[in-house]
């Protein structure tokens, strides 16, 4: 065998192993769990959901200031307490807010929310309700398919990895190209909905501004308040796997060419 071909195959692993861990596995384990937690149907969460949720969240997330420490990485007691609740997969990006009439002694981050594949997490109904102050939607209005759509478009993209560590394909190998693509895929969905947000404003916000473009990189100013916009580690993990796969891609490519 070509040691390019083993090359592909140690670098699509990698990435497959990567994907699984940061995004997959907890999108597939969490999937469907916030919808009963809003209808109320708490008895129908699985004990594993809830293993997967407080491992995942073991790792010293954000909570939201209203949560009692006791509850902190504690799924039951979250909602039990009525806490804010996120998803279990990795943030891929941190926006935060900061105003006069959130101080620091209170809120010490800021506003912050942060955005994953399949939902949110962090201050979500504070964020709403500064969102609703400038006649902005509620976040959730927003990147419907997306969430709907987020699982099983990851587990496609697993079959894709497993079909091109099997076998020596030129359709296989070009869908590498996918997941190679994935850090611009999501920054482009980000910003079209920042857009989508700040150019649908409604005229029951209590201050009225022009339609604007959010800040998708780095700080800006929206009325009164300072944003800060940035990647955290769930993109990291995409630019990883990106790179990776990339790397997989021209590794099959050399290999084929030079067997053939």
């Amino acid at each position: 065998m070509h040691p390019s071909f083993t090359k592909a195959k140690i670098f699509a692993s990698l990435a497959l192993i990567i994907m699984t861990v940061a995004f997959t596995f907890p999108m597939v384990a969490f999937h469907g769990t916030l919808n009963k937690i809003d209808a109320g149907k708490v008895e129908e969460i699985s004990p594993f959901s809830v293993f997967i949720w407080n491992l995942y969240n073991n790792d010293g997330r954000y909570k939201s200031v209203t949560t009692p420490k006791e509850a902190h990485n504690d799924l039951m007691k979250m909602i039990d307490t009525a806490s804010e609740i996120g998803v279990a997969s990795l943030p891929i990006w941190a926006v935060s807010l900061e105003a006069p009439n959130y101080p620091k002694e209170a809120f010490p981050e800021g506003i912050p929310v942060f955005f994953h594949f399949d939902g949110y997490s962090g201050e979500i109904h504070e964020m709403n309700t500064i969102n609703h102050y400038v006649g902005m939607d509620p976040m959730w209005v927003g990147g419907h398919l997306e969430r709907a759509i987020g699982a099983y478009a990851l587990l496609l993209l697993t079959l894709f990895y497993i079909l091109f560590i099997a076998y020596n394909n030129k359709i296989f190998t070009y869908a590498m190209l996918i997941p190679t693509s994935l850090p611009i895929l999501f920054l482009a969905d980000y910003s079209y909905w920042l857009y989508w947000f700040g150019h649908n404003l409604h005229d029951w916000g209590a201050f009225k501004i022009k339609p604007f473009m959010p800040t998708v990189f780095g700080d800006g100013k929206i009325a009164q308040f300072t944003t800060h916009s940035y990647p955290t580690i769930g993109f990291y993990m995409l630019v990883a796997i990106s790179l990776l796969s990339l790397l997989a891609f021209f590794a099959k490519q050399k290999a084929m060419k030079e067997s053939a």
